[in-house]
């Protein structure tokens, strides 16, 4: 298990210095023709790769439970997300090279998250239920932690001010050389998933067959809703408040500067601080899950993001922003790594890809809504404050629809009873 969470490690190897900071500030800053064309340029990207991810997602892992094997899906794109990023050293500071670097990251975007849905599937077939909690937990915790790390490594390494490897900022070497270290340390830190984590059996069904019976079985999910209902809501109400956890993660530092007046200095240590107490929250929260299970779990975590949330629309005060935002941050990991625990505790084991896919799709298909409304309420009020009261309705409508579902041990049995019901009635 150890092995399978590195996974999440060696991800966020990607998103982080690639997706978040790094990367993400030299394109809009360097590469692109100016920084508001670069923003757009980027936003314009992320959102194509998302309902890439979205639409695709539920049809691969379809695809893939008729194959039965889930390793070889991982493998190919964990190969395509870190070809993608090494592809992105080629990309210098001129706007001739903005095409390749939107390529790049889209590319390495769609690998990353398509290479999640296969690799959160596994996590029923290795633990027992009253683990999963705990290891979805340990794993999103070793995600901030190689997140993290990669960043801190990146500056003291190439872009600090005074680099152990002092390449210069001739041609942005420095920045270029950081999207090295992030594709050799997804390499690194995958490896061990494929070397030491068990895989399901091959069903010996040939990829061709396969996709026909996936997208048979896809279309059949669709006509059967109704026996996923409990699912389908769950994914509604992650759909919410996963919104507004992406809308914090878009505007917090726009925020943090522009309503709290903080530095481009202070902000950045403002996330690193964040980052800190999430990792921290998913592997404290890890035990919680398995305790209480991971409804009331995702519902106490939406419960930490409303109060000091709210709190921190009405601070000025630096101090106390960075403290409440850190109690805030305790419930980032948490919130995601039940999820992933209810999703892996719930889906059917014969549809469990096909499930992943559509939890993939639940947090990607609307994600442009919570940063499109927060910007355009904070243009209608002049006021950010205003705009960013956008993510407390996202995760109270998030946590009054997840009050309908129930716990993840009731829903998978009334879905095994579903499953069972149409049996009969084929054998008929």
């Amino acid at each position: 298990m150890v092995s399978w969470a590195l996974y999440d490690c060696a991800n966020n190897g990607f998103v982080t210095p690639i997706q978040t900071f790094i990367f993400a500030a030299y394109f809009t800053k360097a590469v692109a023709e100016n920084p508001t064309a670069g923003t757009h340029l980027w936003g314009n990207m992320i959102s194509a790769a998302g309902l890439t991810i979205a639409l695709g997602g539920p049809l691969l892992g379809a695809v893939a439970d008729r194959v039965g094997r889930r390793k070889p899906w991982i493998g190919f794109f964990t190969l395509l997300c870190i070809a993608a990023t090494f592809t992105l050293w080629f990309v210098q500071p001129e706007p001739s090279f903005v095409l390749l670097a939107l390529i790049g990251v889209g590319l390495g975007t769609i690998g990353s998250e398509y290479a999640l849905i296969f690799y959160n599937a596994m996590l029923s077939d290795l633990v027992p239920n009253k683990r999963t909690g705990r290891w979805s937990g340990w794993g999103w915790a070793a995600g901030y932690v190689g997140g993290l790390s990669c960043l801190v490594l990146s500056f003291f390494l190439f872009v600090g001010d005074n680099p152990l490897i002092p390449l210069g900022s001739d041609n942005a070497l420095d920045v270029r050389a950081t999207v090295l270290l992030a594709g050799a340390w997804y390499a690194l830190f995958a490896l061990p998933l494929f070397l030491f984590t068990p895989d399901t059996p091959s069903t010996g069904t040939p990829l061709g067959k396969a996709a026909v019976q996936g997208m048979r079985q896809l279309k059949d999910s669709i006509a059967h809703v109704r026996q996923y209902k409990h699912i389908v809501r769950f994914l509604i109400a992650r759909m919410l408040y996963n919104d507004g956890l992406g809308t914090v993660f878009a505007f917090g530092g726009i925020y943090a500067a522009g309503v709290i007046g903080m530095s481009a200095q202070e902000v950045l240590l403002f996330g690193v601080a964040l980052n800190i107490t999430a990792g921290l929250g998913a592997f404290a929260f890890a035990w919680v899950d398995d305790w209480i299970g991971p409804k009331p779990t995702i519902l106490l975590s939406i419960a930490g993001l409303l109060v000091p949330g709210t709190i921190m629309l009405f601070l000025s005060s630096k101090l106390w922003f960075l403290v409440v935002g850190c109690v805030l941050g305790l419930f980032f990991g948490p919130i995601q790594s039940a999820s992933r625990s209810y999703m892996a505790r719930t889906a059917p084991p014969e549809l469990r890809n096909q499930f992943f896919g559509l939890y993939a799709l639940s947090g990607k298909l609307t994600s442009f809504a919570g940063p499109l409304i927060v910007g355009w309420l904070t243009y209608i009020s002049g006021s950010q404050r205003v705009g960013m009261s956008t993510v407390i309705f996202l995760f109270l409508a998030g946590g009054l629809i997840l009050l309908t579902v129930p716990k993840a041990a009731e829903a998978h049995e009334e879905i095994v009873k579903g499953e069972a019901a149409k049996d009969d009635v084929l054998a008929e």
